[in-house]
């Protein structure tokens, strides 16, 4: 059946459900692995379910890109929060998730064989939208990895060096999954304008854009100015509790249009129209739902780190103002995926291997906290600390 093979054969297994197997078989674990908010989108977002229901056309097609008041809703805060004007030279584009944002770029931007930067540790998902190594995934091209700093931000002469003639993209994700840093804003506008004055595109991915902590600032690259060679990508999964209601957005440079709709028509055709109108909704939420779901999670944030500087000297702690993940690396020779399922199987917690984020000189783990209610979290934090120094120590 040789011939029968197919290029996701080259594309990792997604980590997600794996440990969710093995959590499965262990009842009782809780999870501190994926990225998702324990609170649900504001009411606003349910209220505007009957405006869907009343419009007897809502059972048909709408356009590719988005409903024209969505449309209009987020070029409203693209201006008021990112600082993005959206003008003649760009233009926005509704997804189903900010995935498939990413996918719709590097599908309208390249050819089998081009390289696409990546700042390793790795959004996961973004890697498997193309190949490890010298394989060749999903879109055909090739990541090229570049490693982060000793505290995981961006080094931009690495970035430029990288670079060949074959290069179509350097993908930024800020706030980070998985590590939780803020990249600078004079990190991100050096990478910027290192990619406009190459002609290859910066994707700056901010789906965890109001996840920030201690007085620090999120920053659009789609602000600087550079809307040729920018492509942004954000999601409602995070900040307004929209993960199964896929609904993400793309601000992306005008002359991107008709490819990126040429990919969206083929495989979406439109986004959801029900989310749609949800998202709509959900935009025109009152300040205090953000303000006091993302309060609440920064309170967690510090329970978890004032558990995991219990493991000074176990483990190392990058600190990170954003998203809600740390990265530790535990100071072991353990394989960190054989680590995880230990601490499931014996401690009842899980987390992410770090090896899922393109990290494998050393035992890593991600963190997630956003998923759990306080007591929860704590529960969670404490097994997995107790975890760690049974199985390190031992």
């Amino acid at each position: 059946m040789e011939s029968l093979t197919s290029r996701m054969q080259a594309v990792q297994s997604p980590i997600i459900p794996m440990v969710g197997e093995l959590i499965k078989n262990s009842p009782g674990t809780i999870s501190l692995g994926q990225g998702v908010v324990y609170y649900n989108p504001p009411p606003e977002a349910i209220e505007f379910l009957p405006k869907f229901l009343a419009e007897p056309t809502n059972n048909l097609y709408k356009s590719v890109e988005g409903i024209p008041p969505l449309l209009t809703a987020l070029a409203g805060k693209l201006q008021a929060f990112n600082g993005i004007e959206i003008n003649e030279e760009n233009c926005i584009f509704v997804t189903a998730g900010s995935n498939m944002g990413f996918m719709n770029a590097i599908l309208a931007i390249t050819n089998p064989d081009d390289e696409i930067i990546l700042n390793t540790p790795y959004y996961f998902n973004h890697e498997m939208a193309m190949p490890a190594a010298v394989n060749y995934a999903m879109a055909g091209c090739r990541a090229v990895l570049v490693e982060t700093d000793k505290n995981y931000q961006l080094r931009p002469e690495a970035i430029a060096q990288a670079i060949t003639a074959k290069t179509r993209a350097v993908v930024t994700v800020s706030p980070n999954n998985p590590t939780g840093v803020v990249y600078s804003k004079a990190a991100l506008r050096q990478v910027n304008q290192i990619c406009g004055t190459c002609g290859i595109y910066h994707i700056s991915d901010e789906a965890y854009e109001y996840f920030t902590y201690n007085g620090v600032k999120h920053v659009s690259p789609g602000a600087f100015g550079s809307n040729q060679y920018t492509i942004s990508l954000y999601s409602l999964s995070k900040a307004y509790g929209f993960a199964s209601w896929r609904i993400g957005y793309m601000v992306i440079p005008k002359h991107l249009f008709v490819s990126v709709k040429k990919v969206q028509d083929t495989i979406l055709i439109c986004p959801p129209v029900v989310s749609q109108y949800a998202a709509l909704g959900a935009l025109q939420a009152k300040e205090e739902y953000l303000k006091s779901n993302i309060g609440a999670l920064a309170q967690v944030r510090q329970l978890v780190l004032d558990s995991l500087n219990r493991l000074q000297g176990l483990c190392s702690i990058t600190p990170a103002n954003g998203a809600f993940y740390f990265f530790l690396k535990v100071h072991t020779q353990m394989d960190a995926f054989e680590l995880v399922k230990r601490l499931i199987q014996e401690h009842k917690v899980a987390v992410i291997p770090g090896t899922t984020f393109g990290v494998d000189n050393g035992c890593y783990l991600r963190v997630a906290y956003g998923a759990l209610q306080k007591e929860t979290v704590k529960e969670g934090i404490e097994r997995l600390v107790q975890g760690l120094e049974t199985i390190v120590k031992s």
